[in-house]
């Protein structure tokens, strides 16, 4: 029996608005990647990850429940459950990943920041205050909650002196830099993604040392960044630049096919059939993928298993120019 849709709606549209995020995590936790790194903390350009990367084993781990529940005769007490969820945050108890999940994830940002300093580029965080942009739930039609807490983030980046931020996968881009001038009045915060101001900054030259990377690899395109925000260039411009040969499957740039999510948290069997059918057409073009959106790469490479590789395009982009 598959879980009440709307319950289950409800429970992520009630964390976010009660606890900041549709899948609250402790600060220990969402901030882990900053240690180390001597950051400063805010200041007009800020690094914003809007917690995606870090929520992802915990989603993962939350979509592994969701569908044993589904399965069971818990099923039918979702009601309660988010009854229960209001007062207690039960999905921290339902998606335990591991340590090394973790670090795959925490890795990212950390990988970016290298890059970024490669680029002479000078930012902050705001650590704490670098909160979830809302994307799954605006997805799900949560119009006033998203409303809502959008101007909590803004709040945080009042508070802070930000002016422009710097994003790490498309979601959070998506949000801060298409849907929160719609939804906010006043807001007037500059964004671009990470990709963006690596390719403006022209990484690979200006003198730049580069370790070149012998190999193929298929591009997929993260639907969001391809055909909200028209970021396709410049993530091949990037891997291009550090070396590598660059294969397009069928259905690439703006015309590409989704990887399953978001609705894998609701619709677990379609998004696996969905990311099941992508794999096929990365797997003609190549056995190695690059990825650039955390969605894309966890649901990809699930359904893939060991047919083919997958990586994040900041691993090779460190690789090449910061290591």
């Amino acid at each position: 029996m598959p879980l009440a849709t709307a319950d289950v709606i409800g429970i992520l549209g009630d964390n976010l608005r009660l606890r900041k995020s549709v899948l609250p995590l402790s600060s220990k936790v969402t901030t882990r990647w900053t240690e180390g790194l001597g950051l400063p903390r805010g200041g007009e350009t800020v690094l914003y990850t809007g917690m995606m990367y870090q929520l992802i084993p915990y989603i993962e781990g939350l979509v592994r429940a969701v569908d044993r529940l589904g399965d069971s005769w818990m099923g039918s007490y979702t009601k309660l459950g988010r009854r229960v969820n209001r007062l207690v945050n039960i999905s921290a108890f339902m998606a335990r990943p591991s340590a090394a999940e973790r670090a795959v994830y925490d890795r990212v940002p950390i990988d970016v920041v290298h890059l970024l300093r490669r680029a002479g580029v000078r930012f902050g965080a705001l650590y704490e205050d670098d909160l979830y942009s809302g994307a799954l739930a605006y997805d799900l039609g949560l119009d006033e909650i998203v409303a809502e807490h959008a101007a909590k983030v803004l709040a945080a980046f009042r508070k802070h002196g930000v002016k422009q931020v710097i994003t790490i996968d498309p979601h959070t881009t998506t949000m801060l830099r298409s849907v929160y001038p719609r939804i906010l009045e006043g807001y007037d915060i500059g964004v671009s993604s990470y990709l963006e101001v690596l390719t403006e900054k022209g990484v690979a030259g200006n003198g730049h040392r580069v370790r070149p990377i012998d190999g193929e690899v298929v591009v997929h395109d993260s639907c969001v960044f391809a055909r909200y925000e028209g970021v396709v260039d410049e993530p091949r411009t990037l891997l291009a630049a550090a070396g590598l040969t660059l294969r397009d499957p069928e259905n690439a740039g703006r015309q590409t096919w989704c990887c399953g999510g978001p609705v894998e948290s609701l619709y677990p069997a379609k998004a696996a059939a969905n990311a099941e059918k992508r794999v096929a057409q990365l797997r003609a073009a190549g056995d190695e993928a690059v990825t650039m959106c955390p969605m894309c790469f966890v649901n990809l490479s699930s359904a893939a298993g060991s047919t083919m590789r997958f990586r994040d395009i900041s691993e090779y982009l460190r690789e090449a120019f910061a290591s």
